[in-house]
This record gives C-alpha cells, sequence and structure tokens, in this order.
C-alpha cells in the first residue's frame, strides 16, 4: 500500500483532533498501521493546532518529516500558510476559506495576508490547492461544529478509500444524535470539490 503522510492544522476549538481521529479511523479500516501525534499546547486560548497523521504497511514515527506530507489539511487559511512546508511538489492542499487571527498574529503588527498572497503561496508549493468555504457550508446545514466534516469529506476526494469506509468512520467517532448531521457534512465536502480542482 501506498504511504501516506497528513498534516492537519487550524486554530483550537475547529475540531482538529476529532478529523485526526476520524482520519485515523479510515486508515486502520483500509488496512494500513497509522499513527498521529498532536500538538495543542494553546488550543484552549486560541492558539494554532497541528497533527501528524501517518499511514502504511508500518509506520515507526508519527512525526511527519518536513516536505513528506502528500496532504495539508488547513482549517484555517493563515495556518495553512504557516505549515505549507510540510508538504512535498506534489502535495495536495484543502484549505478552509476561514481567517481565525490567532493570538501570536494579534500579539504582533503584522497584517493578515490577503486572499491573492494566500492562494499564490499555497500554489507555489502544493501540486494542487483546494479552497473550501467550509465555514459557509456548515452554516447553511445548521451547525457550524461540522466545518471540519466537510473539509474531511473534500479531502477523501483525493484519496483512493471507499466512500463507505468514510462513512463507517465518522459513524463511530461522532455521537448519535449529530451522526446524521456529521453524514450530511462529509457529503457536502466531497461534493464541493468534485474530482479535485485547482484554485
Amino acid at each position: 500500500m501506498k504511504p501516506l503522510n497528513f498534516i492537519l492544522v487550524g486554530v483550537g476549538g475547529q475540531g482538529i483532533l476529532l478529523s485526526s481521529d476520524i482520519l485515523c479511523l479510515v486508515g486502520l479500516a483500509h488496512g494500513y498501521d497509522v499513527k498521529k501525534t498532536d500538538v495543542h499546547g494553546m488550543a484552549q486560548r486560541g492558539g494554532s493546532v497541528i497533527s501528524h497523521v501517518r499511514m502504511a504497511e508500518e509506520v515507526f514515527s508519527p512525526v511527519v518529516p518536513d516536505g513528506a506530507a502528500d496532504f495539508l489539511l488547513a482549517f484555517e487559511k493563515l495556518e495553512a500558510c504557516r505549515w505549507v512546508h510540510f508538504l512535498h511538489k506534489r502535495g495536495v492542499a484543502v484549505v478552509n476559506q476561514q481567517a481565525i487571527p490567532t493570538l501570536a498574529l494579534a500579539a504582533t503588527t503584522a497584517p493578515y495576508p490577503s486572499d491573492d498572497q494566500v492562494i499564490a503561496l499555497l500554489n507555489a508549493r502544493a501540486a494542487q490547492v483546494s479552497i473550501i468555504s467550509s465555514g459557509e457550508m456548515a452554516s447553511a446545514l445548521g451547525n457550524l461544529r461540522v466545518a471540519n466534516v466537510i473539509l474531511l469529506g473534500a479531502l477523501s476526494r483525493y484519496m483512493e478509500i471507499p466512500v463507505q469506509t468514510w462513512r463507517d468512520a465518522i459513524a463511530e467517532r461522532v455521537p448519535p444524535k449529530v451522526r446524521a448531521l456529521n453524514l450530511q457534512a462529509y457529503e457536502a465536502g466531497r461534493e464541493a470539490v468534485g474530482g479535485g480542482m485547482l484554485s
């Protein structure tokens, strides 16, 4: 099986750790050995969160080396820019359109980059970039908290893993009362990307 490396990044409270858990369940169900590690020291205070997920026949370390990630899943666009160096040149970036300046940025005088700057930086590194308005899509579904699963749906378009495997992992990991909503969010994310697009 082809080894796969993922970097998930964003701001505390965006559901990144839940998303990495679901991604791990998907890999395990598909027959991979899976390891992950999370860094979220200031997550509860508006700080950055990063999760490494690795899948292969056998994984020896959960840490994705710099320049070795196949996928960057970014829940916030400035965080995508901060961590895009993890991608290799054939990598894919799936990025939420949302801007949530972290406390670290707020403590400086540095301006938040424009959308054109964000896209230019991502395109300079990644082979494919998909920008998804997952926050708006989640609002349309009636619950902002499913924005993370929308992004997982978008990511799944780039992976050769059956849809049912994703649906089963989501159903296993989210509470029963929001299971149907999360499955709807997953499908919305897949539809947003179609067959994969370059922004």
